[in-house]
């Protein structure tokens, strides 16, 4: 599925936009997940901040 996903980000106006994955520890269990988005590029460090 990321291929298709970053095949169809390369297309057109939609350059503008990145697929960012961030590690989330659970407070609850103490294991690990991980949040994806497609988000803009300048939004991009928000995300991670």
């Amino acid at each position: 599925m990321a291929k298709k996903v970053v095949a169809t980000l390369k297309k057109g106006d939609s350059a503008s936009f990145t697929k960012v994955i961030k590690m989330v520890k659970s407070p609850k269990s103490g294991a690990y997940t991980f949040e994806e988005k497609v988000i803009n590029k300048e939004a991009a460090k928000d995300f991670f901040g």
